[in-house]
């Protein structure tokens, strides 16, 4: 298999892993992030779960993140074992850092997700575009050559003819009564003599 293959097929899969962690009244914050040295990776966490442990008090549990670039806080899920002791999140994607806190209750209540890195290789994208590039070459080059269409022949006349009918039309506007020519006796109305 050669190294071209193996990069590519790379590109293709994301490094998946499942992260979680857990908030309590000893821990209040967890915070998701990478390291400086993954600047070819993004990142993406998908929660999937929040849910709260076995000992958790009958008590409201609210769960809200703090996203690194504005700083204001977001509650994403409010849980009471009596009520609502898990939260299933769909479609929910964050980009690190991110701060998960325990705004109110005592917990433990456990997030989990899944830590997503994809290899920011956009080679493909242009590959891509080569290759359509170079078919639609291979398909203007294979096919023949499109024969013009005219336009049918309409019952127009043509400028000779053009020029005969005004000549016609200038000669019945004059106020002669006979009419000479081709057309001399269409549409004439038989006058009776006296």
């Amino acid at each position: 298999m050669t190294s071209t293959a193996s990069n590519t097929s790379k590109a293709e899969k994301p490094v998946s892993l499942i992260w979680g962690c857990e908030l309590s009244e000893q821990s209040k914050t967890s915070v998701f992030k990478v390291s400086d040295d993954d600047d070819k990776y993004e990142h993406q966490l998908a929660l999937r779960t929040i849910c709260l442990g076995e000992k958790a008090k009958d008590e409201f549990h609210v769960v809200e993140i703090v996203d690194g670039s504005d700083g204001k806080p977001v509650p994403i899920a409010t849980l009471k074992p009596s009520i609502l002791p898990m939260a299933t999140m769909v479609g929910v994607e964050l980009t690190p850092p991110i701060t998960f806190r325990l705004r109110a209750g005592s917990g433990p209540v456990y997030i989990s997700g899944q830590h997503v890195a994809l290899e920011e290789d956009l080679s493909w994208a242009e590959d891509e575009v080569e290759e359509e590039i170079e078919e639609e070459e291979e398909e203007d080059a294979e096919s023949p050559p499109k024969p013009v269409k005219r336009p049918a022949a309409t019952k127009k006349a043509g400028p000779a003819k053009k020029k005969k009918l005004d000549k016609e039309e200038e000669e019945s506007s004059d106020d002669s009564p006979i009419k000479k020519g081709k057309g001399a006796g269409r549409g004439r109305k038989t006058v009776a003599k006296k």
